[in-house]
């Protein structure tokens, strides 16, 4: 038997750029043709020249999760930069005012403390930040809940110095939102408060979003390289998923039994819609096998499904059910252009969860 030196070590996540480049062309052209601004969420892949990527592609500025993510961003010269969580306390105060005095950045609140974050922030750099109401269309997680709630810190938001009130946003894009637009924007006219933006997230009901009226951005992650999960909402097929896990049968100690070396600590716990039964991954070659089971570093795979079974030693393709959790797992990636030119590049925004 031989080994091949120049092979990846595995498991490894590997991205074709080429993918990517048709993911993001994609997205923005859907956003152009129907007049919606784009702001895509960089929790995905974190890496700055990725984010740069959709920056020249047409993106308005660009969406972090946390701070740690924007203060990456901004290091790479990134000077728009919406961060779509809570911020709330002291603790969060004087890193969010170091943002402010080098990026145009903005926030997100559901309540007055998270208005009173902002303003703390804004008082200590001198400069001002945008602030935009969260609310909850369904998704049964943060959010005002109805219109009354969202114009009350609106006008908090306008009253208050150092902060300017950009519009409303939600994550998801859930059934109740067009109903809460049409009963906010009525309350806000009669205020005499705009509302500048209204800002709409989530990869899987993306192409949809021009359906609600009155959103004017987008704010997706997943859909520069999308999984499986995606490809279950019908929003990518798998020829769009741009990025696999590479690893390799090291034990096959049944006829049905496969050992890869990827467990929970590559590929996450997370599963899909179908549960357990469907796996914690999709095998690109071996679409009938299952990996019904993750230890920390090792993935059991059922083969009593397939026709041909893979041998060991093999090198297996894996569509991670989940792509975000799976690129935080990571240091680094593999990445090539349609098979070419491939380099290792660091996720610089990995375990950043403050």
């Amino acid at each position: 038997m031989t080994f091949q030196s120049h092979a990846p070590d595995t498991p490894m996540p590997v991205v074709d750029l080429a993918i990517v480049e048709a993911n993001l062309r994609r997205m923005q052209a859907y956003c152009d043709q129907h007049g919606l601004k784009l702001r895509p969420h960089i929790k995905t892949h974190k890496i700055p020249d990725l984010a740069r990527r959709q920056l020249a592609l047409g993106a308005v500025g660009i969406t972090c999760q946390k701070i740690g993510e924007a203060e990456v961003m901004a290091d790479a010269g990134i000077d728009d930069i919406l961060i779509s969580y809570p911020l709330i306390g002291a603790s969060k105060v004087g890193r969010l005012g170091a943002l402010a005095k080098r990026a145009h950045i903005s926030i997100v609140a559901d309540s007055p403390m998270g208005i009173e974050t902002a303003a703390a922030a804004a008082r200590d750099a001198g400069a001002r930040i945008g602030v935009l109401v969260e609310f909850e269309s369904g998704g049964a997680r943060v959010g005002v809940q109805s219109p009354q709630e969202a114009l009350a810190l609106a006008r908090l938001i306008t009253q208050t110095p150092g902060l300017d009130f950009l519009g409303l946003m939600t994550y998801p894009l859930g059934e109740r939102a067009a109903a809460f637009l049409v009963e906010a924007k009525r309350l806000f006219e009669v205020e005499g408060i705009a509302i500048p933006s209204i800002s709409a997230g989530g990869t899987p009901t993306a192409f949809s979003a021009h359906n609600v009226p009155g959103v004017t951005e987008l704010r997706v992650g997943t859909y520069i390289y999308n999984d499986r999960n995606t490809v279950d909402a019908g929003a990518a097929g798998l020829d769009d998923c741009a990025l696999h896990i590479e690893a390799t049968v090291v034990s096959r100690p049944t006829e049905n039994r496969a050992i890869i070396d990827a467990g929970s600590k590559t590929l996450s716990s997370d599963l899909t819609a179908g549960g357990a039964a469907r796996g914690y991954g999709l095998l690109r070659d071996y679409p009938e096998a299952v990996i019904v089971k993750l230890n920390e570093e090792h993935g059991i795979i059922d083969l009593s499904a397939c026709k041909e079974k893979p041998a060991l030693g093999e090198r297996l393709r894996i569509i991670p059910n989940h792509v975000c959790v799976v690129v935080n797992l990571h240091d680094e990636i593999l990445v090539h252009n349609g098979g070419s030119d491939a380099k290792m590049v660091r996720i610089a925004a990995r375990g950043l969860t403050r």
